[in-house]
């Protein structure tokens, strides 16, 4: 039991975090859990404010990969079918969208496995340097990147770039067999060093164990640099994907993989991602709670259902949450409809 903590973080930054302590962390009650989180989190964050972001998917269907999870693969009969690569005018137009409607951060994701160079990424480098001039934050999530890719995207401006670790390492084989776990940790490696920030996490109720989200929460934790923003989602099972029947998953579940994000990592933007629509507002009220300070907004999470922007609004105004402001201190229209209605 982790009871009579004191004021001050006792995971210090840049020193590693025994297994056994994230394990012992996790389950410990949940009581103890959501209210040593929440405590963390307002040591470091403000109270009620939320990032709002927007996520676009700028490349559509046809991905080589084979992640069971993915309504994107090829190799799946989905409903989502392969679309053409959206030019760099419409991107943009949709991001000064976003903007003007509140959101501070504009993430761009494509279903390649990795990215090529070309015509194609010279486009997202262009719609890179265009959604900086619009002000807000940039995010691409767009497969492998080498060296000098992840070089050219920071040139052009890019903050942040996404690319999830999905589960733990011992786990990571049943759900994906065509990249490594070694092969995700590579790009991330990459993307640090060239001085972008990472945004990495993952998902939950894929059929993995409690000690495979341990795990996985331990090896973010322990990266060189914890990431500065980690997405934890919940399975959205989509008709056609090998993971069509996975059960939900539990409030439960994803409170305390969310209270223990916090807690390791306790300067992270911790985001409630995929799968909102499956928790009602007293579920997602848990997560803010538990330290989430971050949700997409608009119905459409590159190809899942998400939460309209009158449910997100009502949410706002009902819970007394407010947007964040850009990394550059941007600040968003303060209308609860205007921050949440991506529309």
């Amino acid at each position: 039991m982790i009871t009579n903590h004191t004021h001050k973080d006792s995971f210090a930054h840049g020193a590693t975090i025994p297994r056994e302590r994230v394990a012992e962390l996790y389950r410990s009650p949940i009581v103890d859990l959501i209210g040593r989180a929440s405590e963390t989190h307002r040591r470091h964050h403000p109270p009620g404010e939320v990032q709002v972001c927007v996520l676009l998917s700028i490349k559509t269907g046809g991905c080589p990969e084979d992640c069971s999870y993915c309504p994107q693969a090829a190799r799946y009969q989905t409903p989502v079918e392969a679309e053409p690569r959206l030019d760099v005018a419409e991107v943009l137009a949709a991001a000064e969208r976003a903007r003007d409607r509140g959101a501070t951060r504009f993430c761009m994701g494509a279903a390649w496995r990795e990215v090529k160079d070309g015509p194609a990424f010279d486009d997202v480098l262009k719609m890179v340097e265009g959604v900086k001039r619009l002000g807000i934050e940039a995010c691409c999530t767009l497969g492998m990147l080498t060296d000098d890719q992840a070089r050219r995207l920071k040139n052009a401006g890019l903050d942040a770039y996404n690319h999830n670790l999905d589960t733990s390492a011992d786990y990571y084989s049943e759900i994906i067999s065509t990249r490594t776990y070694k092969d995700r940790l590579k790009t991330i490696e990459r993307v640090r060093n060239a001085g972008i920030s990472v945004c990495c996490g993952g998902i939950l109720g894929m059929g993995e164990s409690e000690d495979d989200r341990i795990d996985l929460l331990w090896t973010l934790a322990n990266l060189p640099e914890p990431p500065e923003s980690v997405p934890i989602n919940a399975l959205v099972p989509v008709a056609g994907t090998p993971l069509a029947d996975r059960p939900p998953t539990s409030i439960w579940e994803l409170v305390r993989a969310i209270a223990t994000a916090r807690i390791l990592m306790p300067k992270a933007i911790v985001r409630l991602s995929a799968g909102r629509l499956s928790f009602g507002e007293a579920e997602q009220a848990l997560c803010f709670l538990a330290g989430a300070n971050s949700i997409f907004a608009g119905e459409k999470l590159l190809t899942t259902p998400n939460p309209s922007p009158d449910q997100d609004a009502g949410m706002f105004e009902r819970l007394g949450l407010t947007p964040r402001p850009a990394a550059n201190g941007e600040i968003p229209n303060r209308s609860t409809n205007s921050v949440i209605n991506m529309s």
